[in-house]
């Protein structure tokens, strides 16, 4: 049996690109399994329906390495747990030498591929780590300018207090003073007290 795995970090992302490749390999829809969350671990609830679906001599494709997950050592025991303890194949449709079954009785072959595995998986952890480092320095840089980051600060609408003393004096109710004032009723509590 053959399955696909489609990850995409976020549900704003689209999972087009990965299901075009994966739809040209003629893999049933029934046996493509799609997770929209973070490669960070890998309880991800699709991805542990496939891997309890996953058998002996079955074949799962995946789009690209980082697509498995972001995490070096965890990509390696996760690829290693498929091919060796299952004894499913792998295909990586973005990296050919990445497929188990290409040489199955070849030793060099399966040896290229753990090698193979093992480089691109230390270069995704990598540049993920290259990713949160550069976005650290920016932020540190964007603070010392003195720009604000994170949510726009609140600002009160000109009539905040006014609506405030009604309330308080009980001459309009809450939903009253925070439809006027058009903000949240958290909101209201925070800078009324």
């Amino acid at each position: 049996m053959t399955y696909a795995y489609i990850r995409i970090s976020t549900k704003q992302q689209s999972i087009d690109r990965q299901l075009s490749d994966i739809q040209k390999l003629d893999i049933p829809s029934k046996n493509i399994f799609i997770d929209k969350e973070s490669g960070k671990d890998f309880n991800r609830k699709q991805y542990i329906k496939l891997k309890n679906k996953i058998k002996k001599d079955d074949l799962l494709v995946i789009k690209s390495i980082d697509r498995l997950g972001r995490n070096y050592q965890m990509i390696i025991d996760e690829w290693s747990y498929i091919t060796r303890v299952v004894g499913a194949d792998i295909k990586v449709i973005d990296m050919p030498l990445l497929d188990t079954r290409a040489h199955p009785e070849n030793l060099v072959g399966k040896f290229i591929s753990d090698i193979v595995l093992q480089i691109l998986s230390f270069v995704a952890e990598n540049e993920r780590d290259n990713i949160k480092q550069r976005q650290a320095e920016g932020i540190k840089l964007a603070k010392e300018k003195g720009v604000h980051m994170g949510r726009p600060r609140f600002v009160k609408p000109h009539n905040f207090n006014q609506i405030v003393d009604l309330y308080k004096s009980k001459k309009i109710s809450l939903n009253e003073a925070i439809s006027t004032l058009n903000i949240s009723k958290s909101t209201f509590y925070k800078y009324t007290s």
